[in-house]
C-alpha cells in the first residue's frame, strides 16, 4: 500500500508517519510538505527515516504538477496540510483561503483523475464555531474564524468525491495536545505546559470558564492509522475525547506545578466556548472516553529537558 500524507512533517504528521512506517502492510509513505513551518525534527529521528519506505517531497500544496506525480501512484491520501489556527487566526484571511480552501480543492481535482481508493481529510471542530449548547454531527456548522471557514470550504470540495469510487472520510478534530518530537506550542494545553514548566506563569483570557474539546495526539494518531489501513465506514466524524474548561485544565496543572501563577486577562470578557458530543455512529472508530488528562500532562512534563 502506498500512502501520501500532505503536511506529513507537521505535529500530527510526524506521529502518523512513525506509526505507518513500522507497519508491514505499508509499502511506501510519501511525506509531501512545504516545510514552511521548519518542521525538521521528523528527519532527525533515528527510529524512522532511514528506510526505503519513506520519501520526502518538499513542495507547496498548490504545485499541481508535483502533487499529481504523487497522487497518481498513491492508494491512500491523507490530507493534513493546512495553515493552522493561532491566537491570530483572524489575521491574514487570504492565507487561510489559499492553503486550506483552494489547496484542498486542487488536491481533490487531482484525486478525481487518479486511482486513489481512500481519501482522508483532516478537518476541525472549528467548523461549528462558538455555540452555547453542545454540538454533534447533526448540528449546523457555523464557523466564526477564517480558519474555521476555510476548513469548511475544504470539506465542501472533499464531499464532491463521495460520488466517485474513492472512499471519503472527513475527520473533524478537537484541540490536539500532547508531546511530539515535532511540537506545536500555539494550542492551549501545549502552551500552558511550556509556560508552566519554564516560567511558572500562565496567562488566561477571560475568566477561564470557556470550554474546548480535546484529543491527545497519540490516540489521535492511532485512529488516523486505523482510518488509513482498516475498513472504516465512509462519512464524517468528530474526533474528540473530552471537553474541559480552561479552569479545569489549570486545576490539573496546579497539581504538577504547585506554585504556578495564573494571570487572568480581560476577566469580564465572555470568551468563545465549544463542547462537542463524541460520535456514537461507529463503535470501532471512537477515541477513548475516560479522562486521562492528568496522566497525559504528567507524561508531557517528563519529556521536558529541565
Amino acid at each position: 500500500m502506498n500512502i501520501l500524507i500532505t503536511g506529513g512533517a507537521g505535529y500530527i504528521g510526524t506521529e502518523l508517519v512513525t506509526l505507518l512506517e513500522s507497519d508491514p502492510a505499508v509499502d511506501k509513505v510519501v511525506i509531501y510538505d512545504s516545510m514552511v513551518r521548519n518542521n525538521y525534527n521528523l528527519f532527525l529521528s533515528k527510529s524512522t527515516l532511514g528506510t526505503d519506505k519513506l520519501k520526502l517531497v518538499k513542495a507547496d500544496i498548490l504545485d499541481s504538477r508535483k502533487l499529481f506525480k504523487e497522487v497518481e501512484v498513491a492508494d491512500v491520501v491523507i490530507h493534513l496540510a493546512a495553515k493552522v489556527t493561532t491566537p491570530f487566526a483572524d489575521h491574514n484571511p487570504h492565507e487561510f483561503d489559499q492553503v486550506n480552501n483552494w489547496g484542498t480543492a486542487e488536491l481533490t481535482y487531482l484525486v478525481e483523475k487518479s486511482k486513489v481508493s481512500k481519501f482522508i481529510y483532516v478537518s476541525s471542530v472549528s467548523v461549528y464555531g462558538a455555540q452555547q449548547n453542545s454540538v454533534s454531527l447533526s448540528s449546523q456548522p457555523n464557523p466564526r474564524t477564517f480558519y474555521g471557514i476555510s476548513k469548511l470550504h475544504g470539506e465542501e470540495h472533499v464531499n464532491r468525491l463521495r460520488n466517485s469510487d474513492t472512499e471519503v472520510l472527513v475527520l473533524r478534530l478537537g484541540n490536539v495536545y500532547g508531546y511530539s518530537i515535532s511540537m506545536r506550542f500555539d494550542s492551549v494545553i501545549n502552551k500552558f505546559m511550556f509556560d508552566a514548566n519554564f516560567t511558572n506563569r500562565i496567562r488566561i483570557m477571560g475568566d477561564g470558564s470557556q470550554t474546548r474539546s480535546f484529543i491527545h495526539i497519540d490516540r489521535l494518531s492511532l485512529l488516523l492509522k486505523k482510518a488509513c489501513l482498516k475498513n472504516v465506514a465512509p462519512g464524517t466524524y468528530n474526533l474528540i475525547e473530552n471537553t474541559f474548561s480552561v479552569n479545569e485544565v489549570v486545576d490539573e496543572l496546579k497539581l504538577l506545578y504547585p506554585s504556578l501563577e495564573m494571570v487572568y486577562v480581560n476577566q469580564n470578557m465572555k470568551m468563545r466556548s465549544l463542547k462537542i458530543e463524541p460520535d456514537t455512529i461507529n463503535s470501532d472508530f471512537k477515541p477513548v472516553s475516560e479522562n486521562k488528562l492528568r496522566t497525559d500532562l504528567t507524561d508531557f512534563k517528563d519529556n521536558f529537558s529541565f
